[in-house]
C-alpha cells in the first residue's frame, strides 16, 4: 500500500475516532454527520490515490464512488452516500441549513450515518491492506 494512501485511511479514522467521542451527545449530532461523512470521501480517496485514479478535488461522495465503484468488491447503500453528501456543508454553517428536512439530526441518525461510515472505513482498510 503507498505511503499516501495509509495517510488517507488514517485521517479517516481520526473522524471515526471524533465521532466516538460525541456519538452520544444531541447537540453535536451535526458534527458526527460531518465527520461521518468526511470518513467516507476520505476512504474513498484512498483507493483513488492507491489505483492512481484521475480525479478532480471534489468532496460529492455520488461522484467519488462512481469512480472507485470498479476497484471495490462490495455495493454501497448509495441513500447514505446521498444523505452525508447532504449532511456535508450544511453541518458547518448556520441559517437555512437544516441538514436534513426536519434539521439537525437526532442521535439515532448520527449513529446510524456513522455505522455507516465505520463500515466502509472497515471494508476499504481491509481491502487496500490485501492489495
Amino acid at each position: 500500500m503507498k505511503q499516501i494512501t495509509k495517510q488517507w485511511l488514517e485521517y479517516a479514522e481520526t473522524d471515526l475516532k471524533n465521532c466516538q467521542f460525541i456519538i452520544n451527545d444531541e447537540f453535536l449530532t451535526n458534527l458526527v454527520a460531518f465527520h461521518s461523512q468526511q470518513t467516507v470521501e476520505k476512504c474513498f480517496k484512498a483507493i483513488i490515490e492507491e489505483k492512481d485514479i484521475k480525479q478532480k478535488r471534489i468532496h460529492n461522495l455520488i461522484v467519488l464512488y462512481e469512480n472507485i465503484k470498479e476497484y471495490i468488491d462490495f455495493n454501497l447503500d448509495e441513500y447514505f452516500l446521498e444523505l452525508l453528501d447532504r449532511v456535508y456543508t450544511m453541518s458547518r454553517y448556520p441559517g437555512e441549513s437544516g441538514l436534513l428536512p426536519q434539521g439537525k439530526p437526532d442521535i439515532d441518525e448520527a449513529k446510524e450515518m456513522y455505522e455507516f461510515a465505520n463500515q466502509v472505513y472497515i471494508k476499504i482498510s481491509k481491502m487496500l491492506e490485501k492489495g
